[in-house]
């Protein structure tokens, strides 16, 4: 059994590992080289890396907070995520396992009849008369045999296919946690814009309601006027139209309203309803920081779970051409017997009785037309393709927080804009108020400018919720958002 064994091992551990070495994605654009900057860095921002989980406590908000804490927790596409992961480490625990020997407990019983064959007769029977060989072609074996053993198979890993395929098995799972970590982004995301456009829903409807009663008393001047005859009915017509729109538009907010609360409940893992005591309550919409750190291109792409994910797809990809590559060239197996047993029961605990048999056994496909090499091409076509998503990722992530920078700034200098707008229309609305009370200008006068002065207000609240969208889309193009779980060690899944 050594003289079988030995040399196999010795082919095991002197065997090479064909297929390309991974040493990495491609160079980044120069644009992601170290200490360049972004493009669009707008004004109230820094370069100093910024923190990479709970970003949404900067907007000061504890309702936002919980609803964040809720959602990690509870919400089914993260607890799928996790679930994958699990999968993965798995899959590497069944590769690895697939380098060693399998071995099982048998027990056998053989019952044959073997016509035309004589183990009693030796090997020189054959050159009897004819009558003894009408006997050898009539008569033959029947054979009981009991085993009762181990066996043992091992394809030696000579070519490293399987070496490879833990690569790729490892590789997956690194993919599956950058994937979780990416849904981590996508939800934490998800919540604070919904939450803002809630708040911004409510602060609208009061405003709205404001607007309406002005408009009613609006309506009821005008309804004087024309009794008394200083005004044409048009003018009437006019002011219920405006009233009846400000009413719909109400009804219209009040719908939008229930759909952020019943898309917040689902997104922190409730039904419709469960979440509405903590929502349905006013409060001020969120404001971001006065600065906001954004890092650089470089540490963004090393941060970004998408990017992550797709680097280590590429990897996957890479370690795969050698696996196929393996499985076109010779295999080596063995198989080993070891057991117990002879022709009655008896026999079975008899230990004098032990049989051995070692099967070595080589195996090389070299008539197939083609399919192995078809399978190598596609592979390798396969790992090109990983290598363009991948390049296609780093690009989009770049456009993203480009896009989102730019945005976010933009946006910044139109909500100082609309601030100096409603402060003027207040001012106006407060002086125009004091010239009624005093008898210099009528009513319709004030109400137009209380009406403009609210009107103002609410393109300014719009704005900001637009600003604090706008951050949000900043800490998500920048790939923030997610905590770095212990599964993150992925070279070693135990």
């Amino acid at each position: 059994m050594r003289k079988v064994v030995y040399p196999f091992l010795a082919i095991a551990l002197d065997g090479c590992t064909v297929g390309p070495e991974y040493k990495g994605p491609a160079p980044l654009p120069p644009a992601a080289a170290p200490g360049s900057t972004f493009a669009r860095t707008p004004l109230a921002t820094s370069a100093q890396e910024p923190s990479l989980a709970q970003w949404w406590k900067a907007l000061g908000d504890p309702v936002l907070d919980t609803l964040e804490a809720r959602a990690l927790a509870d919400n089914p596409g993260v607890e799928a995520g996790r679930a994958r992961i699990a999968q993965a480490r798995q899959a590497v625990h069944f590769v690895r396992g697939e380098q060693y020997p399998t071995g099982a407990v048998q027990g056998t019983y053989v019952d044959a009849d073997l016509p035309g064959l004589n183990f009693d007769q030796g090997a020189g029977s054959g050159s009897g008369s004819g009558s003894g060989s009408d006997s050898k072609h009539t008569e033959g074996t029947s054979i009981d045999f009991f085993n009762l053993g181990l066996n043992a198979n091992w394809e030696v890993d000579i070519w490293g296919g399987k070496r490879r395929g833990v690569e790729a098995a490892n590789a997956e799972l690194g993919a599956a946690v950058a994937n979780a970590a990416d849904r981590q982004v996508q939800l934490t995301a998800e919540v604070a814009q919904a939450y803002v456009n809630l708040r911004e829903r409510q602060h609208r409807i009061a405003s709205l309601q404001r607007s309406a009663t002005l408009q009613q008393e609006m309506l009821d001047l005008s309804e004087q006027r024309f009794r008394s005859g200083t005004t044409a009915a048009f003018e009437v017509e006019r002011a219920k139209t405006q009233l009846n729109e400000t009413q719909l538009d109400i009804a219209s907010v009040e719908a939008e309203v229930d759909t952020y609360l019943n898309a917040l409940a689902v997104l922190t893992g409730v039904a419709p309803g469960v979440a509405d005591p903590l929502l349905v309550p006013v409060t001020p919409i969120p404001l971001p920081p006065a600065s906001v750190a954004i890092g650089d291109p470089a540490s963004l792409l090393r941060r970004r779970p998408d990017v992550r994910a797709a680097e280590r797809k590429l990897a996957a990809a890479t370690a795969r051409i050698g696996v196929v590559e393996a499985a076109r060239l010779p295999k080596v197996s063995f198989m080993g017997i070891l057991g117990i047993g002879g022709t009655s029961p008896s026999q079975i605990f008899d230990l004098g009785n032990m049989s051995k048999i070692a099967i070595p056994q080589i195996q090389w496909g070299l008539l197939d037309f083609g399919r192995s090499l078809a399978r190598l091409r596609q592979t390798r076509s396969a790992r090109d393709e990983a290598e363009a998503q991948y390049r296609q990722t780093v690009l989009a992530a770049l456009e993203d927080a480009e896009t989102s920078l730019s945005r976010f700034g933009r946006q910044r200098q139109k909500v100082a804009a609309l601030a100096g707008v409603s402060a003027s229309a207040d001012r106006t609305a407060r002086l125009t108020r004091q010239r009624y009370r005093a008898g210099t200008v009528p009513l319709s006068d004030s109400l137009d400018a209380e009406r403009q002065s609210v009107e103002a207000e609410l393109a300014l609240r719009v704005a900001t919720a637009v600003l604090t969208g706008s951050f949000v889309a900043v800490q998500k193009s920048l790939g923030l958002g997610w905590q770095r779980p212990g599964e993150l060690r992925i070279n070693s899944p135990d």
